[in-house]
């Protein structure tokens, strides 16, 4: 069983519990648009696992943007705003299975690059904000996804050891980061992360297409 000797679940965000990442690349489009330029090929590859600050570090570096770091991540925070608030759907069974998990006493954590204003935002609109015993963002460590460091901080604000936490994400080195520390993971599938789906599937303790898999495992009806 999945959940045998599991007593926390540490979630990301984007592409994992919701379908966004549409937006990000909406957003980069639009931004370097505004400043004459054009999205390289190669970006989401460097970016994906990067804090929402190193990211705009990275921007303001490869693009020569003038303005500071700060100001770059105030306009990518009012412009994904309205779609965070407004038009962020979950993937399939994931309310459900998070309500399975809080019935069951499993803590429940939230780790993510993105930032709190879009992050409460987005849980807000879908109504899950308040299943969560703690929030981390990568902004609280000093390294992005490519390492273990928001996964350790989630499980110690969760008061739970590494090896009783599994990991829900997409990105392939954040499941390699999570592993690293011996926290199990689920691999959940998202259209920015299809080219990794064969090493994902072969890394990942589980790969699925979306939570009503996992209910349907543990034999669960869809908590309504």
């Amino acid at each position: 069983m999945i959940l045998n000797n599991i007593k926390a679940a540490i979630f990301d965000l984007d592409g994992t519990l919701i379908d966004s990442l549409g937006i990000w690349h909406k957003i980069d489009i639009e931004y370097l648009k505004s400043k004459n330029l054009s999205v390289p090929e190669d970006l989401h590859k460097d970016i994906g696992h990067l804090s929402f600050y190193q990211t705009a570090e990275y921007f303001k570096k490869r693009f020569n943007i003038q303005d500071s770091v700060e100001t770059i991540m105030n306009t990518w925070n009012d412009m994904a705003f309205k779609f965070y608030s407004t038009s962020t759907p979950l993937k399939n069974g994931a309310k459900e299975f998070l309500e399975y998990l809080k019935y069951k006493g499993i803590k429940i954590g939230l780790a993510t690059s993105n930032s709190n204003h879009l992050l409460e935002a987005a849980l807000k609109q879908n109504e899950i904000y308040n299943l969560f015993d703690s929030i981390t963002t990568t902004s609280e460590v000093d390294n992005g996804k490519d390492k273990p460091d928001v996964y350790l901080l989630s499980a110690k604000k969760l008061n739970v050891s590494p090896k009783n936490c599994i990991v829900f994400e997409d990105l392939l080195i954040a499941i390699k980061s999570a592993k690293s520390i011996g926290m199990k993971t689920i691999a959940i599938e998202d259209i920015e992360s299809i080219d990794d789906k064969n090493e994902l599937i072969s890394i990942s303790d589980k790969y699925i297409l979306d939570y009503i898999e996992l209910l349907k495992e543990l034999s669960i009806k869809r908590l309504m």
